[in-house]
């Protein structure tokens, strides 16, 4: 596994060995360069960066924005090619497959700054025993409901659904009395066709991967499979024509009576005219509390560039309360606050629809973290689309799911 992985991104990197050999050459000393995923550097990182900067005589921070769809591949294939980078923004769920191929540090937590996150944030950057990378962003999933149309359906239009039973019964009034579709499934072939059921997996108490045990084939994810069957008629049709942004669109549209989506959907629909709410997921019937799927991205420090210290002690610096506090409570980004703070407390306060994002922490789980992430992912988006299609049913496709994944773990 490791040698394939090396070699397939090497040959790749070598396509374009004259970008990265003048990255190579650019690089200095003390400098720390990252790659920054999105459109551009946020203003409040480009105020600490250079606030670090002036602490930090003779050090620079070199940030490279990268397009989301191409940040971390990038990362990636330099680091595989032996030229990489100093520092770059990745999904934490990949920490474990750069771990095992021994292209990244660790980044130890002491006990004060792991008691500082909310509970179960550092298990989705920990893989045996050790730390491979400082969050940086956070996300959760609440559920949303449209209040008119549980209106039109004859329910209470204050009274979202708690379980999923009643989140399925909900759906099924909806589609029926009104001709709209009670719930918003994706299953496209998407990452986040796997988040979303993960959602599902951890308001029941379930988990893909324990220690190095797969342990996916349990009643309590045969639950969460099943509820997925069963709220799929009342969803909107073809499932796997759709991810979760466009199911989103449809929801902003009063076009679909559910979602679970970030809170970055609550800004948005506040610029429309939908009589909405926001609650805590429905829960399963294992389920010990509220819970959510805990996806967080990390700053990961590549092993090899020589200043590998002077980048934890910058990613530490970035990701601190303050300027993460900054960050993070813009609003409208859809990130979660990794930390509880007074900053976090008063905006709950100002926008209570924050507070079902935050209850849901202290039951979540982390995303699972395999050596092979694309194949384990890819594994759970097939899992979900055989049962929402009607081409397996729940049990064997749990058995045949977790059979497969013994390879990635």
């Amino acid at each position: 596994m490791t040698f394939h992985f090396k070699t397939g991104l090497l040959a790749l990197a070598l396509l374009g060995s004259t970008a990265l050999g003048a990255v190579n050459a650019q690089a200095a000393d003390k400098e720390i360069s990252w790659i920054y995923c999105g459109d551009s550097i946020d203003p409040i990182h480009v105020k600490y960066i250079k606030q670090w900067e002036d602490k930090n005589p003779g050090w620079a921070v070199k940030p490279e924005v990268v397009g989301w769809e191409q940040c971390q591949d990038k990362a990636t294939t330099l680091a595989a090619a032996g030229t990489p980078v100093a520092m770059a923004y990745v999904g934490s769920r990949t920490l474990k497959q750069f771990a095992e191929n021994d292209l990244i540090v660790p980044i130890p937590m002491t006990d004060e700054e792991k008691k500082s996150y909310y509970p179960n944030i550092v298990d989705t950057v920990t893989s045996g025993g050790q730390q491979w990378g400082v969050p940086i962003a956070f996300s959760t999933k609440a559920l949303y409901w449209n209040k008119d149309l549980f209106k039109k359906a004859g329910l209470d239009p204050e009274k979202p659904p708690t379980t999923w039973a009643e989140e399925i019964a909900d759906a099924k009034a909806i589609k029926e009395k009104t001709g709209i579709p009670g719930y918003g499934l994706s299953a496209k072939t998407f990452d986040n066709t796997m988040h979303q059921f993960l959602h599902w997996v951890y308001t029941n108490n379930g988990k893909v991967i324990d220690g190095d045990k797969i342990v996916l084939d349990s009643p309590e994810v045969l639950a969460a499979l099943q509820a997925y069957k069963d709220i799929t008629p009342y969803s909107v049709e073809g499932p796997t024509a759709y991810e979760q942004n466009e199911v989103r669109a449809i929801f902003l549209d009063g076009k679909v009576g559910m979602i679970q989506a970030g809170s970055g959907a609550a800004y948005r629909l506040k610029e429309t005219k939908i009589n909405w709410g926001v609650a805590p997921l429905p829960l399963g019937p294992s389920a010990k509390g509220q819970g959510t799927l805990l996806i967080t991205d990390s700053l990961a420090v590549f092993k090899g560039t020589g200043v590998e210290d002077k980048a934890i002690e910058f990613a530490k610096f970035i990701t601190s309360p303050g300027p993460q506090g900054e960050y993070e409570l813009q609003g409208g980004a859809g990130l979660t606050p990794l930390r509880p703070s007074p900053m976090v407390d008063e905006f709950e306060k100002k926008d209570p629809f924050w507070k079902p994002f935050i209850d849901g922490i202290s039951y979540g789980g982390p995303e699972p973290l395999f050596k092979d992430y694309k194949g384990f992912q890819n594994v759970m988006i097939e899992m979900v689309q055989s049962v929402v299609t009607g081409k397996a049913q729940p049990a064997d496709a749990l058995k045949k799911a977790a059979a497969d994944l013994e390879q990635y773990k």
